[in-house]
């Protein structure tokens, strides 16, 4: 078994935005992101992304349109020489979806770790020695419910309220560690013990 990342996708690998990404023309890759999967990936971490989609519950996109924007998102990492990331997880689900098919409490949506108990099944991954890397309290809920280290990244959308749905988390949303930006948690991680 390996030690994986996981990592949210808005606000972390891409820059939050006020409206939806609706499709690859709209990705923006922040500063640093490149270069901190490289470090990680060295490392011999597996780097899996785990995103909650409501856009898709919304009936926004579909999966198929989400899947083009995804693939955009790992070449363009690539192209910016990040390694290819292990793959990409994502919750298409909300309670108050738009889309009867989409409206149920699952056990993917973060801040349930059912995401990235898949992603662990499918990479082997020992969550143990796991990190969770994200920007909301759901994330990091979502890491320490899977048994994995947590870094809070406080790039500002960390004090945002919760996202209509989130239960109150109370401690489960307190992160191991904080970071600004994703280089600086790959330097926490590599810099603490496996």
């Amino acid at each position: 078994m390996t030690a994986a990342v996981f990592l949210d996708r808005d606000g972390v690998l891409i820059e939050e935005r006020d409206d939806f990404v609706v499709d690859a023309s709209r990705l923006r890759i922040l500063d640093g992101v490149a270069a901190g999967l490289g470090k990680l990936g060295r490392a011999g971490f597996a780097l899996a992304v785990v995103t909650n989609q409501p856009v898709v519950a919304r009936g926004i996109i579909d999966e198929a349109q989400l899947g083009r924007i995804h693939q955009s998102l790992l070449d363009q990492l690539v192209a910016l020489g990040a390694p290819r990331l292990d793959g990409v997880w994502f919750c298409p689900h909300h309670p108050q979806a738009t889309l009867d098919r989409y409206r149920l409490e699952c056990d993917c949506r973060k801040p349930k770790a059912g995401m990235l108990r898949r992603a662990a099944a499918a990479l082997n991954i020992d969550l143990s020695s796991s990190w969770m890397i994200g920007d909301r309290p759901s994330d990091i809920a979502a890491g320490r419910a899977a048994g994995c280290q947590t870094i809070l990244l406080e790039c500002g959308r960390h004090l945002d309220p919760p996202i209509v749905g989130a239960e109150n988390l109370g401690a489960t949303a307190i992160p191991h560690r904080r970071a600004r930006t994703l280089l600086h948690a790959s330097e926490i991680i590599l810099g603490s013990p496996k």
